[in-house]
């Protein structure tokens, strides 16, 4: 965590939780935190693989709608780093993946929004396309551009 502190990140860790997922195709996302509820994560898959995507929602920002994908995997160790504003979400790469979330902030349901993994705002190209995916994640509404 010194290594975030470091860089100017907010490393606090208020929250520890696991999304355990059983089935390769497995899409959870994407995710983020209102205000004033905002919270940084660090992400690391601690079982299997995942491609894990990063969506900035910051408006502003010049990466504004521009996202980025890794391969997290307990053998290749590495993890993301998730700044307030900027949305989640990965796909399970194999069976019995598991991924470890360490929050800034505890849990709050009320703050919990999401938007949708297939917008085409967005254009996330996914390595295939999901075949497991909860009804929350399923009934987000597609983005509205500012």
């Amino acid at each position: 965590m010194k290594e975030l502190e470091l860089a100017g990140l907010d490393a606090r860790v208020a929250q520890a939780s696991l999304s355990t997922n059983t089935r390769a195709g497995t899409l959870r996302g994407m995710h983020f935190t209102a205000s004033p509820s905002q919270e940084a994560k660090l992400v690391r898959c601690v079982r299997g693989r995942v491609a894990d995507v990063l969506l900035d929602l910051r408006e502003g920002l010049p990466t504004f709608r521009k996202w980025v994908m890794l391969e997290l995997s307990r053998d290749n160790g590495r993890g993301a780093f998730v700044p307030p504003g900027v949305a989640h979400g990965f796909l399970t790469l194999e069976d019995e993946t598991d991924v470890l979330y360490q929050m800034s902030a505890p849990y709050d349901a009320s703050a919990a929004r999401g938007v949708r993994y297939d917008d085409r705002a967005f254009g996330i190209a996914w390595p295939s396309p999901p075949r497991v995916i909860s009804d929350r994640d399923r009934q987000y509404q597609d983005y509205v551009v500012p």
